[in-house]
């Protein structure tokens, strides 16, 4: 005779990844002639309920450097960015998102500059990334008791 148990446990219940494309811009003090780098540092984010789906909220320094005064000088710019993005993520059946769900976020491509330009004292670029999120919650496993 064979009987089932159920035991509840925390697994992986969903997981995805995103790839995101943002522009900005950055004003200079100084006519830009030349943008010779930009790098991103810092990023930290976080991932919450936001009625069933992730929200992503996050911040990174990006630093620009650029020639000015006829590329004889040069200067670091830094530019501090928040944001949100919004995620729908594919649960696993008959697991739901809940606020007592643990929502991990891992940066699978750090942020990058994919784009600088400039016009006069502004600098417009792009920054893209890739994020993973995996979700972890309460689900129910069925055991067979051999008797």
């Amino acid at each position: 005779m064979t009987n089932f148990k159920e035991i509840v446990t925390k697994a992986v219940i969903g997981k995805g990844k995103k790839i995101f494309k943002n522009k900005y811009e950055l004003i200079t003090e100084d006519k830009v002639d030349t943008v010779l780098g930009c790098w991103v540092i810092n990023h930290n984010m976080t991932g919450i309920n936001n009625n069933g789906s992730v929200l992503i909220r996050g911040n990174y320094d990006v630093n620009i450097w650029y020639s000015y005064d006829n590329n004889t000088k040069t200067k670091v710019a830094i530019k501090n960015i928040s944001y949100e993005e919004l995620v729908n993520v594919k649960l696993k059946e008959e697991s739901t998102l809940t606020d007592s769900s643990e929502i991990l976020i891992k940066s699978l491509r750090n942020p990058t500059c994919t784009d600088a330009s400039n016009e006069n004292n502004k600098i417009s670029f792009e920054i893209e990334k890739e994020l993973g999120i995996e979700i972890i919650g309460d689900t129910k496993v069925k055991i067979a008791m051999l008797f």
